[in-house]
């Protein structure tokens, strides 16, 4: 069965998440299959060879990369309507990242031909692919920037504002743990618990086992506009 945009079409404004129009999602995976994945079903691994380029239809899909010690930091989470797996379909080279469903996922793909050529036939493609790759530099240089000038405080408190915008379930729960959050931001588990413990304490939020709750989001926005300023 072929996928329909009837799906993607009530989707929340995500500022950090890099997504083509919905008429040109269409229009770049028009007559592809669904395909169905399990949670924790991996799509690729960094430095695989790159051959698709995945459309997100529904679920949710992490972004990591890990050293060559085996580190991990996500890099960001993807959405309906984001596109997975472009930057190594369009230049040849090896996969920059590993993508693994978060959630049970429903994706359509294309072959780099199949990419290629579409882009050939419809030139709106070409400019949308590059908006695309222009907002993930900017995701690249914000987070860059992040790392060098803000403090652990600062940079988890943007990054549960993100999650809460992009994971929370219809309460607001978030459903991470501490040490995946750890891994968002590249720091120590013992770092973020001792700053997740403080804000328990202060009322911000709220901890239970593999996930939390932000009560007071205007808190959470002081904190990371004070040190940004």
């Amino acid at each position: 069965m072929a996928f329909s945009t009837a799906k993607v079409d009530n989707l929340r404004e995500l500022p950090r998440l890099a997504r083509i129009g919905p008429n040109l999602f269409e229009l770049l995976f028009s007559g592809c299959k669904t395909e169905r994945y399990a949670a924790g079903q991996h799509l690729f691994v960094q430095e695989d060879v790159a051959d698709r380029v995945y459309g997100v239809i529904n679920g949710t899909v992490e972004i990591s990369i890990y050293s060559p010690g085996g580190q991990k930091l996500v890099a960001n989470i993807e959405l309906a309507q984001s596109l997975i797996g472009e930057i190594a379909a369009l230049d040849g080279g090896p996969r920059t990242a590993t993508a693994i469903c978060l959630s049970d996922c429903e994706l359509v793909s294309l072959s780099r031909t199949q990419l290629f050529d579409r882009i050939e036939k419809h030139p709106p493609l070409a400019r949308a692919m590059i908006e695309l790759l222009c907002a993930r530099l900017r995701w690249i240089s914000g987070e860059l920037g992040d790392q060098a000038f803000l403090g652990i405080e600062a940079r988890l408190a943007k990054r549960l504002i993100f999650l809460s915008n992009t994971m929370s379930d219809p309460s607001g729960w978030i459903p991470i743990s501490q040490s995946e959050l750890a891994e968002f931001l590249g720091a120590t588990r013992e770092s973020v618990n001792k700053t997740l413990n403080d804000w328990r304490g202060r009322s911000i939020i709220t901890i239970r086992r593999g996930g939390l709750h932000i009560n007071n989001p205007n808190a959470l926005h002081h904190v990371a506009d004070f040190e940004d300023d």
